[in-house]
């Protein structure tokens, strides 16, 4: 299969996959290895400790965090996933 041909579907069981899969290096975006010490990760916790609308605006404004100062801190491309990451969050939230 062409990967022009893959169904949303497809792209959710790769998405489930990858995610399953042990990273042989730290992906400080999608999974920091600070983020994620105990039984649950930080944005879960966090989202536990508000209503909606408040981690609503928790997820905008560290977008905005990192729209703000991606080219101030010597790692440019990686501060733009991360606004990107709080973005799609935010996104997921909304529907």
């Amino acid at each position: 299969m062409s990967i022009d041909d893959a169904t949303p579907g497809d792209w959710d069981t790769l998405t489930a996959l990858n995610k399953l899969s042990i990273r042989k290096t730290p992906d400080p975006v999608e999974q920091p290895d600070h983020y994620n010490k105990g039984a649950i990760e930080a944005i879960e916790a966090i989202k536990a400790s508000m209503p909606d609308n408040e981690f609503n605006g928790y997820l905008k404004g560290n977008a905005l965090k990192y729209l703000w100062r991606y080219d101030y801190k010597g790692k440019p491309v990686e501060d733009l996933r991360k606004c990107k990451w709080y973005i799609e969050r935010l996104i997921k939230e909304m529907n």
